[in-house]
């Protein structure tokens, strides 16, 4: 198991576990999957320690078919703050989903994993769905992170009485708009034109959308959460009606219930907690960046150019290289029949 707050987080939404579930792989990945798979919530998923409990590979092995687990779609390796002001650190954590899921899919899951905000203080409790942060005493420092490089906590440890009940996080209701006051439902619905012009919606649109854009609120998202989940992943053929289709997508894509937000009209905006890592390399950054949870430099389709230009180079020095040999030899023939 890693420590508290890291390790295993399963996605929700999962289809029921099969017998041939990963049946599509090849024989390596499905072995490493069905093993990922029944790991229960919270265990650890570096490199070295699932090769130490997978005889038949090493960790070599081990890190390849991870690469094609979060290729296919299967898992999201993030690392997220956790605490409050100067107190804080980075957790990492590896979201597994046994249903192969799309870019799109993980980009939304992962931007309302970012949105969730935490209110209680860290007490000892078990790990809430969806992968929020598991809070522990202060006391209590991980005797093993999942990566051991982590940063370390700043400043003294906070400390929270043993037993102190959880705060349980209350959404506020979402006001309906009027001429002169609009709702957060209507800009956010307004705004969405800016962000994607085939998706821009007139006035009469936003006002038969704004309910369902205020249920989407209620449930604990920002507006600029909507914007993004609804402008994320379009078709390439025309949108010949953004009304329809951002109506579908708003009865589709209805994101579970979080904790709630800051309220509209608060100055300033939460900075952002969570980045995905690169598979791969590890290298940071947001999800919408790493498709298939692998930074560009990981990616297959950007080794072919890297080898191309390698080998460019190579024929252009070897070419130099034969040209100043003759030039060479040509002058000490000159020598010679001078002399």
């Amino acid at each position: 198991m890693a420590a508290p707050g890291y390790g295993k987080r399963s996605a929700p939404d999962q289809a029921p576990r099969r017998t041939d579930d990963f049946q599509l792989l090849p024989e390596r990945e499905r072995y490493i999957a069905a093993f990922v798979d029944r790991l229960p919530e919270g265990a650890a998923m570096t490199v070295k320690t699932l090769a130490r409990q997978l005889p038949r590979y090493g960790q070599q092995a081990v890190s390849t078919a991870l690469t094609a687990l979060s290729v296919a779609g299967h898992l999201r390796r993030i690392r997220r703050l956790a605490g409050d002001g100067d107190q804080v650190r980075w957790v990492f954590r590896t979201f597994w989903s046994r249903t192969a899921r799309d870019n799109e899919w993980w980009t939304t899951f992962l931007a309302a994993e970012d949105g969730r905000v935490t209110t209680t203080a860290p007490v000892s409790v078990s790990p809430p769905p969806y992968g929020v942060p598991a809070q522990t005493p202060a006391a209590v420092r991980p005797v093993e992170a999942e990566t051991p490089d982590s940063p370390p906590m700043h400043g003294p440890a906070p400390t929270a009485p043993v037993g102190a009940p959880l705060a349980v996080p209350v959404v506020a209701q979402q006001p309906k708009s009027s001429p002169d006051h609009p709702s957060p439902g209507y800009l956010a619905l307004a705004q969405l034109g800016c962000a994607e012009p085939r998706l821009a919606l007139s006035a009469n649109d936003c006002k038969q959308l704004e309910g369902l854009a205020l249920e989407w609120l209620a449930r604990g998202v920002s507006p600029a959460y909507i914007v993004q989940a609804l402008a994320a992943g379009l078709p390439a053929e025309p949108i010949n009606s953004p009304l329809g289709f951002v109506r579908r997508r708003l009865k589709q894509k209805t994101p579970p219930h979080q904790p709630s937000i800051p309220a509209p009209g608060t100055v300033g905006s939460p900075a952002r907690r969570l980045l995905v890592e690169c598979t791969e390399c590890g290298a940071p950054g947001r999800p919408e960046a790493l498709p298939d949870g692998l930074c560009h430099a990981c990616r297959p389709g950007a080794l072919p150019t890297r080898r191309t230009t390698t080998a460019t180079d190579t024929q252009a020095a070897t070419a130099r290289t034969a040209r100043d040999v003759h030039a060479r030899v040509e002058t000490l023939r000159a020598l010679a029949r001078t002399s």
